[in-house]
C-alpha cells in the first residue's frame, strides 16, 4: 500500500488590521494627564506658601520679637547713642542714617544678652535662603534703620513724613511680599499698613490709594519689565517693616 502525502494548500494570513485609540481613550488619556498636571501645580504652590509661611514665622517675626527684647532690655533701639540717645537706630553719631546690617548688627544684639534667629548659617543669622516662583534660590536679609515714614496728616486724605525705626527687609518676591503683607497687616498693600515697598514707605502724595507691589513674579531679577522666562530668578524688592517704637 503505497501511502501518499496530502499537502494542503499554503493559505496567506491576512494581515491584522492596527487599531488605534478611540476619541474616548484619547479623551481619558487628556483628562489624567490634565489632572496629574493640576496636582503637581497645586502641590508646588502650597509648598512654596508652606516655606514662605516659615520663613515669615521663624526669620522674620523672630527677628522682630529679638528688637522687641533688645528695646525692652537696653532701653533704646540698637544702634543709638547711650550718652545721647535719639530712640532711632543709629540715631547717632557717624552712622546716623545708615542702616544697621550685617556683623555689626548680629553682635549688637548678642552683646545686649538677646538671641537672634539661626537664619543662613552662624554668623549669617541675618539671611535666610528660599526658592522664589521658578524654583530658584534667592537670599533675603534682615537689616534694621530709621527712616521716614508716612502717617495720616490732620485731615482726611494728607500725611505728613515721620522718623520711624523699621525692619529693612531685603530681596523679596512678589509672591513672598503678598505673604508676608496678608501675615503682619492683612492687606497686600505696598504704601499702606505695617508692610511696605521701602521706596514707598515715605510717600506723602495726598489722596493718593494703595499702590500694588512694584514687581511681579514675570519680571526678571535686575527688569522691571515682564520677560515670563521659567529659568530667571524673579525680580525683587526691598520691603519696611514698620518697628513698634
Amino acid at each position: 500500500m503505497t501511502s501518499s502525502c496530502i499537502h494542503q494548500p499554503s493559505r496567506d494570513k491576512a494581515p491584522r488590521r492596527q487599531r488605534g485609540f478611540s476619541l474616548l481613550e484619547l479623551s481619558v488619556v487628556l483628562v489624567v494627564i490634565g489632572l496629574l498636571i493640576g496636582a503637581v501645580a497645586v502641590g508646588r504652590d502650597l509648598q512654596r506658601s508652606a516655606a514662605n509661611q516659615r520663613l515669615s514665622t521663624d526669620f522674620i517675626q523672630g527677628w522682630q520679637l529679638a528688637y522687641e527684647a533688645y528695646f525692652n532690655g537696653v532701653g533704646r533701639p540698637p544702634g543709638d547713642d547711650p550718652l545721647a540717645p535719639s530712640g532711632r537706630v543709629n540715631g547717632n553719631g557717624a552712622n546716623a542714617g545708615v542702616a544697621l546690617c550685617g556683623a555689626p548688627m548680629i553682635n549688637a544684639f548678642l552683646a545686649a544678652g538677646i538671641r537672634v534667629p539661626t537664619g543662613r548659617t552662624e554668623g549669617q543669622q541675618d539671611r535666610y535662603v528660599y526658592l522664589d516662583s521658578n524654583g530658584n534660590p534667592q537670599e533675603v536679609q534682615v537689616c534694621f534703620r530709621s527712616i521716614d515714614w508716612a502717617e495720616p496728616a490732620a485731615s482726611v486724605g494728607n500725611y505728613v513724613a515721620l522718623p520711624r525705626n523699621v525692619m529693612e527687609i531685603r530681596s523679596v518676591t512678589f509672591s513672598l511680599a503678598g505673604a508676608l503683607d496678608q501675615q503682619i497687616d492683612g492687606r497686600s498693600d505696598a504704601r499702606f499698613g505695617s508692610l511696605r515697598a521701602a521706596a514707598l514707605a515715605a510717600d506723602v502724595t495726598a489722596n493718593n490709594p494703595g499702590v500694588i507691589w512694584p514687581i511681579n513674579d514675570s519680571m526678571a531679577f535686575g527688569a522691571l519689565v515682564e520677560t515670563r522666562l521659567d529659568e530667571s530668578q524673579v525680580a525683587v524688592v526691598n520691603a519696611a517693616f514698620k518697628m513698634t517704637r
